[in-house]
């Protein structure tokens, strides 16, 4: 009964993440100032879990991402976390995550 189960519920996980679409992002020269709270390879764990979610494909980068990000106004805005200049997050993207994130020295 706990086999049929367990295989149940793989499977459907399974379903699920095949029914994701997943496109790789283009890692293109960083335009847009963001306030991120953190900064991670795109290899580590806490990027893959972020990307999935969104259906986004990091296999084979290897750049930094900002995780919860959000523009910076022109008319300035107090940065609690780390400010760079990163490739435009997608609008679907929620301001979860930017690609290809540099350090703003200021």
């Amino acid at each position: 009964m706990f086999s049929m189960l367990s295989l149940a519920v793989t499977s459907m996980l399974i379903s699920l993440a095949v029914a994701i679409p997943t496109t790789t992002p283009p890692v293109t020269t960083p335009t847009s100032e963001e306030c991120c709270d953190s900064i991670v390879q795109s290899s580590s764990s806490p990027a893959g879990t972020v990307a999935a979610l969104l259906g986004i494909d990091l296999a084979g980068l290897d750049v930094p991402v900002g995780l919860s990000c959000s523009p910076i106004s022109v008319g300035g805005s107090a940065c609690g976390g780390t400010t760079v200049v990163c490739d435009a997050p997608e609008a679907e993207w929620g301001g979860l995550i930017a690609i290809n994130c540099l350090p703003i020295t200021v």
